[in-house]
């Protein structure tokens, strides 16, 4: 088993990087990389060499390749000798003009920039000042200095890797007013329950209990998954799917920490499990409703995140689709070649056979048509009617799917000698189906039950899009129509991921529920 295991996850990670690699080279190599400047405000407000400029500054920050300009080489080099007021100082001033004048080459500074980095493997490219006839420069004719040094993909999966989980620890913040430093189980006084908590932590809460979904909830670790920069600009993506942006604010009658046990009670939105530590100074205020420099908060709100907004409905689709599914595929196999088969084999036919595009618009017309639901989440008055339609239409081809597989293993079991046999001794045809015949046509349709719920977590990237869904599903075909390609690798590592452990948490339940196979290698190998 531990031989089986140890392979698998060493299988697994190689496998991953592979993805994620492919992909790299696609949206970073494949693609044209100015079509991220496509939907770009500021970039279309720019001109000349301040457009150029601000190319390469997107350039960096997406990680197509590493970008100096010679003016932070001076701060870095002035401000090392004068401090923070190093931009008042002669010889800063005139080494930063010099790149505008006419024989920059010979300034040291300059000489010094373009030695430093033609060293270490840049490419140095200077931009003329443009200016007009009588000598003055053009709106964005700035002249720039700069160095560059393209990035391959090996070396972008190299840093992307770095840091991927980082993990909280009590020297975190560094901060010479805090001398108490610890991480240890707390009375939770907003749960009820017990909580990790930390000083010195950039978080307070670490590990905690409340009641969103999935009620269990930790800042101690964090999944660098990348940064968005077009569709959520500067925003962490896992922040971005998990958590909830939409709805009013959540109030709730509640106590500011230094108010526990007081009979002092505010109304507020304030999420006080997301406390995080305060670098700067104090305000009065804050000063009298915490004890501590944890005053950095977020809001509680109605709505649900991404991933809360996929899962429910996955799993409520996946719930109506196994509870569908299964009894009629059984009831197929039973009738087989009947009316009830008949109908089910059609069913099958049409689902698998329509392009689901063209069966989520068929389903969503004759939903708003009859029975008035919405159509998209933004309109919906009722916000749990906008769930009805997505979760049916995601339903109905995985009810095809069930009804097909069922009905196909229960066939072949029918044929076995085993139920041969088992008619023989005596048995009547409800001891046969569902002794034997049901529950060895199972063991295939356990195998894939781990994949259907951590699918949920990943959503319907067809069905979300055409619902105009708030899901994570949707998220990766705004990033493909944005060029976002941070939440693109993102969303891909996200998907592989769950899509990997979904495998293997279907090879242990099939161990578990068939005694015939075995994941040790003493045992006969996996069978």
């Amino acid at each position: 088993m531990r031989k089986y295991m140890l392979k698998r996850i060493l299988f697994s990670i190689f496998s991953l990087l592979v993805v994620v690699m492919v992909v790299m080279l696609l949206v970073y190599t494949a693609i044209d990389r100015k079509v991220i400047f496509q939907t770009d405000d500021v970039w279309n407000k720019k001109s000349n060499n301040d457009r150029i400029i601000y190319e390469y500054t997107m350039y960096g920050k997406y990680g197509y390749m590493n970008y100096v300009d010679y003016t932070s080489f001076l701060k870095t080099k002035y401000e090392g000798i004068y401090g923070a007021d190093y931009t008042t100082q002669k010889d800063y001033k005139t080494d930063k003009d010099a790149i505008q004048k006419e024989g920059w080459k010979e300034n040291e500074s300059v000489k010094e920039f373009m030695q430093t980095y033609y060293n270490k493997g840049y490419k140095l490219r200077y931009l003329e000042p443009i200016k007009y006839r009588s000598g003055k420069t053009k709106p964005g004719g700035t002249g720039y200095l700069i160095a560059i040094e393209e990035k391959s993909v090996v070396w972008r999966l190299v840093d992307y890797i770095k840091g991927f989980i980082t993990a909280e620890n009590k020297n975190m913040v560094q901060d010479p007013e805090l001398t108490e430093r610890y991480v240890r189980f707390e009375k939770d006084p907003y749960s009820g329950l017990f909580a990790i908590v930390g000083s010195g932590t950039q978080h307070k809460y670490l590990l905690y209990f409340d009641g969103r979904f999935p009620f269990i909830h930790q800042n101690w670790l964090h999944l660098n998954l990348g940064t968005s920069f077009t569709r959520y600009r500067g925003q962490e993506i896992t922040t971005v799917i998990s958590t909830p942006v939409s709805g009013e604010l959540k109030t709730v009658k509640t106590q500011y920490p230094t108010k526990l046990g007081t009979d002092e009670y505010v109304e507020t939105a304030i999420n006080f499990h997301s406390l995080s530590y305060n670098t700067g100074t104090l305000s009065d205020v804050e000063k009298t409703q915490f004890p501590d420099k944890y005053t950095v908060y977020s809001y509680n709100r109605s709505g649900m995140s991404m991933l809360e907004t996929s899962f429910v409905i996955g799993i409520f689709a996946s719930m109506i689709a196994y509870g569908i599914g299964l009894p009629l595929g059984i009831l197929n196999a039973r009738k087989k070649d009947k009316l009830p088969d008949k109908l089910g084999n059609a069913y099958i036919i049409f689902i698998m056979s329509v392009p689901a595009l063209a069966y989520i618009f068929m389903f969503a017309a004759l939903g708003t048509t009859l029975f008035k639901l919405p159509y998209k989440f933004a309109v919906a008055t009722v916000p749990i009617l906008a769930f009805i339609l997505p979760t049916l239409s995601l339903s109905l081809r995985e009810i095809g799917g069930l009804m097909r597989w069922v009905r196909r293993y229960m066939i072949d079991q029918m044929n076995s000698d085993y139920v041969k046999f088992a008619r023989s001794q005596g048995l009547s045809e409800h001891e046969i189906y569902s002794t034997h015949i049901a529950k060895n046509a199972m063991i295939p349709i356990v195998h894939g039950i781990p994949g259907t719920i951590l699918g949920c977590l990943v959503g319907a990237i067809i069905t979300e899009t055409v619902y105009s869904v708030p899901g994570v599903g949707r998220l990766l075909t705004q990033a493909i129509n944005t060029h976002d390609n941070g939440v693109i690798v993102a969303v891909t590592v996200f998907y592989t991921t769950l899509s990997i452990l979904s495998q293997i948490l279907g090879d242990l339940l099939m161990a578990k529920y068939d005694p015939r196979i075995s994941l040790n290698a003493d045992k006969g190998g996996g069978r």
